[in-house]
This record gives structure tokens, sequence and C-alpha cells, in this order.
């Protein structure tokens, strides 16, 4: 028998959420902070436009969190319009490396274009180049106890 918390045990419905601009984006940056994932787990689909992350999200939004341990979830990220992927401080095609995501910035350069930013743990960073902003965050499995047991902290 598992000891992993259920949507339904919190009455909570996983997430699903878009951004168009910036104060959305914002809002998904939050969310998605903290998202450990392995570096095995981004892909870019050049032709297709389209620049994805399988992350391991820490449920900040968790209604339930004084009644059980700190959870996360599996999430997709995806970002549409993008024209360009570069990185730096980023292992590429080691599986064994573990990123961990802090902010998802956007500097506008050409209304709507510019550049999204994934500032990353550890001094790494992902740009994308997109077209305009087209993000999406969405929740793809059930939540389940995070295995520190312990949500992350920042020093003030």
């Amino acid at each position: 028998m598992s000891n992993d918390a259920r949507f339904e045990d919190g009455g909570e419905t996983p997430l699903n959420l878009g951004a168009l601009d910036g104060d959305d984006l914002s809002v998904l940056s939050s969310l998605a902070q903290d998202a450990v994932f392995p570096a095995s787990e981004m892909s870019w689909h050049k032709r297709d436009g389209r620049f994805a992350l399988l992350l391991n999200r820490m449920r900040w939004e968790d209604e339930g969190a004084d009644r059980h341990a700190p959870e996360r979830v599996q999430s997709v990220l995806m970002f549409a319009n993008v024209q360009s992927v570069s990185s730096q401080g980023v292992e590429k095609g080691d599986a064994d490396t573990v990123l961990s995501l802090l902010h998802i910035g956007f500097e506008e350069t050409d209304a709507p274009s510019g550049n999204v930013i994934l500032t990353l743990a550890g001094d790494g960073a992902i740009r994308l180049n997109v077209e305009a902003l087209d993000v999406t965050l969405k929740d793809v499995t059930r939540p389940y106890v995070a295995p520190s047991k312990k949500r992350p902290s920042h020093p003030d």
C-alpha cells in the first residue's frame, strides 16, 4: 500500500495553467520554483518550435500541507513558439545531472518576441528565444511525498 497523497484526499485538482504574458509567467514561475529534473528530461522539437521539461515540482499551492508531509508532482512545462535554445552551465546529455529550477523570467526584445530565461541553481541558465510567450504548466502524475520530506528554503 502506498503512502503517497492523492489529489482526491485534499479535494484539489491537478494544475493545468497557461501563460501568455509576463504577469502570467510570474505565476507559473512561483509554482515551478525549486522543481528538479534530470538533464535528460529536457527536449527541444526544433521543427515544431517547442521546448519541454518534465519536472518534479514542489506543490507550493498545496492547501493540505499542514496535514501531511510536503509533496511533489511530475509536471510538464511546455514552451511554444521557440526559435532557438541556448544554455550556460548545463551539462548536455548527462542523464545523471539533476537540475533545479529557481526562476522563469521574460525579457521582451521586439514585442511580442523575447527571451525566456530559466534560471537554475548553481549559476546555470537556459535561454529560449520565442516569437511570443505561450507557456503551459500541467501536472501529469499524482502527488507523492517529497523524498526529503522537507520544503526547500532559501536564505533571505
